[in-house]
C-alpha cells in the first residue's frame, strides 16, 4: 500500500527502497505459494513502470533543454560581449590618461569581478531531472544503460543543432545557429561537472572534436561565398565571442581562430576593392580646385582632424586650404579601412596586430590610392590647374602616412608616446613620393606642349632679315604671356620644390626647342640681325626668369640653378654669334669659361648656317673684293677650325 502511494505521489526514491525491502526481506516469507508468485512478478513490473516514468521525465527534458539551449547560448555570448566592450573602453581609458600624463592609480584594478556570477545566475538552467532519472536507474542497477542512453539522445540532438538552415543566408543564421552550439556544450560542461559520472571527460572532448570539425567546416564554405566585407566581420566577432564563451568552459577553441586567420586575406581583398570603388568615385567627382571652408567646424573636419593643418591656431574664414575635397574624403576612407582591419583582427591568433594591420595598411595606399592617382593623371582628362592640384594632393597624402600610422597604432592598443618614438615607416610613403614626381613631369609635359603651341611660330621668324628687330618675336610674347599663368597658378597650388621643377622644365624646352629649330632643315641659313631679334627675346625672358626665381621666394632656398641658368646653352650660343672673336671658342679655357654648355658638333652646323648679310647664294662673289670685317674673318676661323675637329 505505502509503494502504491508512492508511486502514485512520483516518489520514485522511496517506492525502490520499498520494493527492495520486500524482495530482500519479505517476499520469501510469504506463506502463500499464489500471493508469493503474484507479488514476485509485481516486482519487475513495478520497477519497469518507475524505469519508464524517469525516463519519461528524462526525456521531457530533453526536450527542453533543447529549446533553452540556444537562450543559454544568446545569454553566454551577451555577457561575453558586454565584458569585451567594458575591457576596451578600460583600457581607452588608461591610453588617454597615458597620453595625457594623467596616469594614477587604475580604478578598475581592484574592483571585484561579477559579471561570471551574473552569467552564472542568469544560467540558472533545472538539471533536476538529469540528476533524478540517473540516479533512480542507479538504483534499478542499470546505471550503465541510462548514460548510454543520456549520450547517445544528446549526440541526436547535437547532429540535429549542427543542420544550418537553407532557407535563408547564413548571415542572418549564423547567430542563432551558433548559440545553439553554445547552450548545448555550457549545459554539457554543467552535467560534467555536477551530475555524477553521467558523463566522462573523454565524451565531452569527442563530441567537442566532432562539433567543432562541423563549425569549421561551415564556416570555411559560407565564408568562401561571401562578397561582402561587413558580413564577413559579422560572423567573425560572432565566432569570436562564441570561442571565449566556450573556452572559458574549458573547450579548446582554437580551429575556430585558425579558420578566421585563414580568410582575413579573404576579408581584406574584399575590403581593400570596397575601398577602391570609393576613392575612384572620391576621385572621378572631385573638382579638383582648392577647398573653400566657410566655418570652423568644417575646418576641423577636414583638416584638424587629420592633422593637414595647425591645430592650435584657427585660421580666419573663408579658408582656403591648399589641397582639393577628395584629400579629406581619402583619409576618411583610410580611417575607415584601418578600423574595419583591426576590428577584423582582433581577438584572432597569436600576431603581431600592429605589423599586420600595418601590411594591409599598405597594401591600401600602393594598390588601391596609388594606383587610382595614377589612374587619374594619366587618363589626360585634367586641365594644367587640375593637375597641378592633383599634384599638390599627392603631396598632402604622401605627408599624411605618418597620421595613418599613429592612428593604426592607437587602434591597436599602442600608446600615442610609444608610436611616436617607433621609427617604423610605410613603403607607401615612398611609392607615393615616385607617384608626385610622376606627377610633376606630367606636368611638366603639358606645360611643354603648351609651350609648343607657341613654339611652332618660330617657324615664321625671317631668319635672314637685313635689319634689326625693333620688338622681340611674336612667339616670345605668346610664350611670356603663358609663363605668367603657370608661375602665379602653381605659385597658389604646388610647394615650391614643385614650383621649381614644373617652371624649370619649361626654361630648358624653350632653350631646347630653340636649338633644336636653328639645327633643323627647315633653317637653311641665318643673318646677324635674326640673332639680334633672338638676344632681345632671350632677354625678356631672362628678365622675367630672375623676376619670377625671386618672388616665388625660390632664391632663398638656395638652389644652385635658378630659371636664367635652364636658358645657358641658347643664350652662350647667342653670345658666341654676336661675339666680335667667336675663335675664342677653341681657346679651352675661354670656352670653358663662356661657352662650357655648348656641343662642338651643334655649334658646327649653326656657324655653317651663320651669315653676316641676307645676299643670294651666290652674294659672296660679288663682295669677294670687299673687306672683311674681323668679325667675319674669325668666324671664319672658328668654322674651318671646328671642320678640323670634326
Amino acid at each position: 500500500m505505502a509503494c502504491n502511494n508512492y508511486i502514485a505521489e512520483a516518489k520514485f526514491r522511496p517506492a525502490l527502497k520499498t520494493l527492495n525491502l520486500i524482495e530482500k526481506s519479505y517476499l520469501q516469507n510469504i506463506p502463500v505459494k499464489l500471493l508469493k508468485m503474484v507479488v514476485g512478478r509485481q516486482i519487475p513490473l513495478i520497477k519497469l513502470h518507475i524505469e519508464k516514468k524517469a525516463c519519461g521525465e528524462f526525456n521531457d527534458w530533453l526536450v527542453h533543454i533543447r529549446r533553452m539551449a540556444k537562450q543559454i547560448g544568446q545569454v553566454s555570448i551577451s555577457h561575453a560581449s558586454l565584458a569585451r566592450q567594458k575591457d576596451e573602453e578600460i583600457r581607452a581609458r588608461q591610453r588617454e590618461a597615458e597620453e595625457n600624463s594623467h596616469a594614477g592609480p587604475d580604478e578598475h584594478k581592484y574592483t571585484l569581478d561579477l559579471e561570471n556570477t551574473d552569467e552564472e545566475m542568469a544560467l540558472d538552467f533545472d538539471l533536476t531531472p538529469v540528476y533524478r532519472a540517473h540516479h533512480i536507474h542507479m538504483c534499478l542497477g542499470i546505471g550503465e544503460k541510462f548514460r548510454d542512453y543520456y549520450y547517445k539522445n544528446r549526440l541526436m540532438q547535437l547532429n540535429l543543432d549542427m543542420q544550418i538552415s537553407t532557407s535563408q543566408p547564413f548571415l542572418e543564421s549564423h547567430q542563432p545557429f551558433l548559440a545553439q552550439v553554445a547552450g548545448f556544450f555550457i549545459v554539457e560542461e554543467r552535467v560534467l561537472r555536477t551530475a555524477d559520472k553521467i558523463l566522462t571527460q573523454s565524451q565531452v572532448e569527442a563530441t567537442w572534436e566532432t562539433a567543432i570539425a562541423k563549425i569549421t567546416s561551415i564556416c570555411e564554405n559560407q565564408f568562401s561565398r561571401m562578397g561582402t566585407a561587413s558580413h564577413l566581420l559579422l560572423v567573425k566577432d560572432y565566432i569570436t565571442l562564441l570561442a571565449a564563451v566556450l573556452m572559458k568552459y574549458g573547450y579548446q577553441t582554437r580551429p575556430l581562430i585558425d579558420i578566421l586567420d585563414k580568410s582575413r586575406d579573404k576579408y581584406h581583398q574584399l575590403l581593400l576593392t570596397e575601398c577602391r570603388k570609393q576613392v575612384d568615385d572620391v576621385l572621378a567627382n572631385d573638382s579638383y580646385e582648392q577647398m573653400l571652408i566657410k566655418k570652423e567646424y568644417e575646418y576641423n573636419m577636414n583638416v584638424t582632424a587629420f592633422h593637414l593643418g595647425p591645430s592650435d591656431v584657427i585660421p580666419d574664414f573663408p579658408y582656403l586650404a591648399p589641397f582639393s575635397a577628395s584629400v579629406p574624403d581619402v583619409c576618411r576612407i583610410v580611417r575607415s579601412f584601418i578600423e574595419d582591419s583591426v576590428s577584423y583582427l582582433s581577438y584572432g591568433g597569436d600576431m603581431n596586430l600592429y605589423d599586420v594591420v600595418k601590411r594591409y595598411l599598405d597594401r591600401l595606399l600602393i594598390e588601391v590610392l596609388n594606383n587610382c592617382l595614377l589612374n587619374r593623371m594619366y587618363a589626360r582628362s585634367l586641365a594644367m590647374s587640375q593637375m597641378m592640384q592633383l599634384a599638390g594632393n599627392i603631396s598632402v597624402l604622401e605627408q599624411a602616412c605618418d597620421l595613418y600610422l599613429l592612428y593604426s597604432a592607437q587602434q591597436c592598443g599602442i600608446p600615442k608616446r610609444v608610436a611616436e618614438r617607433s621609427r617604423s615607416s610605410l613603403t607607401a610613403r615612398a611609392v607615393l613620393k615616385a607617384s608626385q614626381n610622376a606627377a610633376y613631369n606630367a606636368l611638366i609635359n603639358m606645360a611643354n606642349s603648351k609651350i609648343n603651341e607657341f613654339m611652332v611660330l618660330l617657324d615664321d621668324v625671317n631668319w635672314i632679315v637685313e635689319e634689326s628687330p625693333d620688338n622681340a618675336n611674336d612667339y616670345m610674347n605668346g610664350v611670356l604671356i603663358y609663363l605668367e599663368i603657370l608661375v602665379s597658378t602653381a605659385q597658389e597650388i604646388l610647394p615650391q620644390e614643385a614650383l621649381y621643377k614644373v617652371v624649370s622644365g619649361a626654361m630648358s624646352h624653350i632653350s631646347d626647342s630653340i636649338m633644336t629649330t636653328l639645327l633643323s632643315d627647315g633653317v637653311k641659313r641665318f643673318t646677324a640681325s635674326s640673332v639680334l631679334g633672338l638676344d632681345m627675346d632671350l632677354n625678356l625672358l631672362e628678365a622675367f626668369a630672375d623676376e619670377k626665381f625671386h618672388i616665388t621666394g625660390l632664391a632663398d632656398l638656395g638652389k644652385e640653378t635658378t630659371f636664367r641658368d635652364r636658358l645657358v646653352e641658347i643664350r652662350q650660343l647667342v653670345n658666341l654669334l654676336l661675339s666680335s672673336q667667336p675663335e675664342n671658342f677653341m681657346n679651352p679655357v675661354i670656352r670653358g669659361k663662356n661657352y662650357g654648355s655648348l656641343d662642338f658638333k651643334k655649334v658646327a652646323i649653326v656657324c655653317d648656317k651663320f651669315k653676316d648679310s641676307a645676299d643670294g647664294l651666290f652674294g659672296s662673289l660679288s663682295n669677294r673684293n670687299t673687306k672683311q670685317t674681323a668679325r667675319k674673318r674669325s668666324l671664319d676661323v672658328l668654322k674651318r677650325r671646328l671642320k678640323d675637329f670634326g
